[in-house]
């Protein structure tokens, strides 16, 4: 069903076998290009299934509030346009001015406060307690469902893959990966990949248990997560392979290599798949891997400052 929910609204997105990126790691490599979605991201497709219930089943929701560093946010004012729900998205103070304007231009109405994303979110979940409105987390049933579906299109196109790498925010999308491979019942090694600077999903896989950071310091601000999902942390240590940090200088040498055998934007989040790919090489000599390309809503000074380090 999210298949067709997402199918309605987005055509599928290109997996494509880039020459170079695989020289590069000494493997056949995929690209899922979820950069080519209409918000950029792969979120879109959560935020799509997510309205798609509440509208079904709870008409009575007449406004959604939510948290957001800003894929996310586009996900839910995206969908909001199709449905008529309007959305108050929180963000930290200094967040992407691009991501920002995106929001506003797709009808989000937009508030700032904290320092980072766990501040907004806590604000975001104030406001919707006080107002009575329904608050939209990060990571829920039905925007992994949607998610899911680009690991659907991609395990169908491409047979095979021995390791697939996805970065981890609030976890969506390995777990709609996860979820998706199970499906299909593939023997692929799901890897998650997070900044060294924000590794809570990390160190939870790594301890077993939910392990909260008092900071998340990374130019990827997709994946700028201190406080992770328990439930996500659940089925990732169950049924991910590994978890593995990257750096930031890691981070731009692959929005960097994004740019040089592509000629794709790659925002810090959705380069991080392949900066694991790169450092996890000598792992996939002979194989066939993939990465997810997760978003490319990079800010311009980003940008230039990673081409230029």
């Amino acid at each position: 069903m999210a298949r067709d929910i997402v199918g309605a609204v987005l055509p599928p997105t290109a997996q494509i076998h880039w020459p170079l990126l695989s020289r590069r790691i000494g493997a056949e490599l995929f690209v899922k290009h979820e950069n080519h979605n209409p918000t950029g991201s792969f979120k879109v497709r959560g935020g799509l299934t997510y309205f798609d219930r509440l509208v079904r089943e709870r008409p009575q929701v007449k406004r959604l509030v939510s948290a957001t560093r800003g894929n996310h946010g586009q996900s839910l004012a995206f969908a909001s346009v199709i449905h008529g729900v309007p959305v108050r998205i929180f963000v930290p103070h200094g967040n992407s001015s691009e991501k920002n304007a995106a929001m506003r231009a797709y009808g989000a109405e937009l508030v700032e406060d904290g320092t980072d994303f766990e501040n907004a979110r806590q604000a975001a979940m104030r406001n919707a307690f006080e107002s009575g409105v329904e608050m939209a987390p990060s990571f829920h049933r039905d925007l992994v469902v949607g998610v899911a579906t680009y690991a659907l299109e991609l395990f169908i196109s491409v047979e095979k893959i021995d390791t697939l790498y996805v970065p981890i925010g609030l976890g969506s999308g390995i777990v709609g990966c996860i979820m998706a491979r199970d499906l299909l019942g593939l023997k692929t090694e799901i890897v998650g990949v997070q900044a060294s600077g924000a590794p809570s999903y990390a160190l939870s896989f790594v301890q077993g248990r939910v392990v909260e950071t008092n900071g998340a310091n990374t130019i990827a601000d997709g994946i700028a997560t201190r406080s992770p999902d328990a439930e996500a942390v659940q089925i990732i240590n169950r049924r991910a392979a590994r978890i593995v940090q990257v750096s930031e200088e890691e981070i731009t040498e692959a929005i960097r290599a994004y740019w040089t055998d592509t000629h794709n934007l790659a925002e810090g989040g959705a380069a991080a798949a392949l900066a694991g790919a790169i450092q996890e090489r000598s792992k996939l000599a002979g194989k066939r891997a993939a990465v997810i390309l997760s978003g490319g809503n990079i800010d311009l000074a980003l940008f230039r400052k990673s081409m230029t380090d």
